[in-house]
């Protein structure tokens, strides 16, 4: 039995998000579909976690265990001709047995992008928020270094999220401007349900006016999310790399 270790960038604009879904088309679906055509096994793959509808990846990391012969570069080759172009296998490696793409995560770093200019853009429709008002990109900084450590997170996560601890650690929160181009980099040793997002579309807020930037810090005292901004649209999130 052998462990293999995938990377996977994609652009997840045509799924119904990473996890399997009956009726539905999702990566984990498409990949697993890959798998059981190059070696007739019915398998389940373990991600490093889920990505929502319409959020991409760079560095997404993926194992399975197979009783198959293949190699890991012949694995490479075999389930990029079988998936199609908006996915695609960027690396492939034996691991130990008990390596577990999940659990054995020790962080995970994404970019949010913003574009912020009065017209949309046609071309990053699928993957950026477009933002119609002029941000302050220094006040969104400001912000921001109030969630830098370790925190409570309960006014940044989704309301249904079903982690059973809402503290979370992050060690990067950057924002950087690239002409109309905004970009937040974002790592942390874990991440609950639409954290980053929620993290976004706060700062946004501050960026507009609506928050001052000492008001992140209000906001995440008061474990509350209806006192949060709002959640980011999905296209903007790309998973950048997960650390082990």
């Amino acid at each position: 039995m052998k462990n293999i270790k995938i990377i996977l960038e994609y652009d997840g604009t045509n799924y119904a998000g990473w996890q399997w879904q009956p009726g539905q088309v999702t990566l984990q679906g498409t990949l697993e579909e890959a798998v059981r055509k190059t070696s007739g096994e019915e398998l389940r793959v373990t991600a490093s976690g889920r990505t929502d509808a319409g959020v991409h990846a760079y560095g997404q990391v993926v194992n399975f265990k197979t009783e198959s012969i293949l190699e890991p570069w012949a694995w490479k080759g075999a389930l990029n001709h079988r998936m199609p172009p908006d996915i695609r296998v960027l690396e492939a490696y034996d691991e130990d047995e008990e390596f577990s793409a999940r659990h054995s995560a020790r962080g995970k770093e994404y970019e949010y992008v913003v574009i912020n200019r009065p017209m949309p853009s046609p071309i990053y429709r699928n993957h950026a928020w477009h933002v119609g008002y002029t941000l302050d990109v220094d006040a969104m900084r400001d912000g921001a270094g109030y969630l830098i450590g370790e925190h409570d997170f309960t006014s940044l996560r989704a309301r249904d999220c079903a982690a059973k601890s809402p503290v979370r650690t992050l060690y990067k929160l950057e924002v950087e401007q690239d002409g109309e181009r905004v970009k937040f980099s974002v790592g942390g040793s874990a991440f609950l349900k639409h954290m980053v997002r929620n993290i976004v579309g706060t700062l946004v807020e501050v960026g507009r006016g609506r928050f001052a930037p000492e008001d992140v810090k209000v906001i995440l005292e008061a474990k509350d999310r209806t006192k949060a901004g709002p959640t980011a649209p999905a296209q903007g999130l790309y998973l950048v790399q997960v650390i082990y």
